[in-house]
């Protein structure tokens, strides 16, 4: 029951504060208004004619004046200082969020740097299996050169087996041809 108690003060007095704020903000506006300027203008046109119609006296109408601008000197001061320890509260408040982002920058551009170290190493892996591949296929070049040359190189041999071969068929050939001839026609002497 206590805490509640105390917290409809807090909120009472929390409101108040607001409407006191707002009843400041109003009137700074309206002093750094034309219409302000105006009235202010008014005011003193009206007290310095008031002498000189003889309504009042020039030392009572200085008196009343002196007295209203201190009064509204000491109350403007009050308000332009409320409204400076507003902004500094709001100044606090944005230095901290630019110490926040500050600090989120800071790992982000950290971030950067380990994504950046990442793709440098990528960007090497790359190089690296791109230079395997190039000895693979300068290898793999190679071994098909040295097949076709060996295919090229067997083709010969083969065609000059095959001449020898063909060579040696008909040397067979004219040897059983001959041999026939010896074995049907001639015989051999000791007979």
């Amino acid at each position: 029951m206590l805490k509640i108690h105390e917290m409809s003060r807090k909120e009472e007095r929390e409101k108040k504060i607001q409407f006191l704020e707002k009843v400041t903000d109003g009137v700074m506006w309206w002093i750094g208004s034309i219409p302000s300027l105006l009235v202010h203008s008014l005011v003193f046109l009206t007290a310095f004619l008031l002498p000189v119609f003889g309504i009042v006296s020039v030392d009572k109408m200085l008196l009343v004046l002196t007295t209203v601008l201190s009064l509204e000197a000491i109350y403007l001061a009050i308000f332009i200082q409320m409204s400076v320890n507003r902004s500094q509260e709001h100044i606090e408040d944005i230095r901290e969020d630019i110490e926040e982002i500050q600090d989120d920058i800071e790992e982000i551009s950290e971030d950067i740097e380990e994504i950046s170290e990442d793709i440098d190493d990528i960007q090497e892996d790359i190089e690296d299996i791109a230079e395997e591949e190039d000895d693979e296929d300068h290898n793999e070049r190679a071994k098909n050169v040295m097949l076709k040359s060996n295919v090229s190189s067997n083709k010969n041999d083969i065609k000059a087996l095959k001449e020898m071969i063909a060579s040696l068929q008909l040397q067979l050939e004219s040897l059983k041809t001959e041999d026939e001839a010896l074995n049907n026609g001639e015989k051999t002497p000791e007979n």
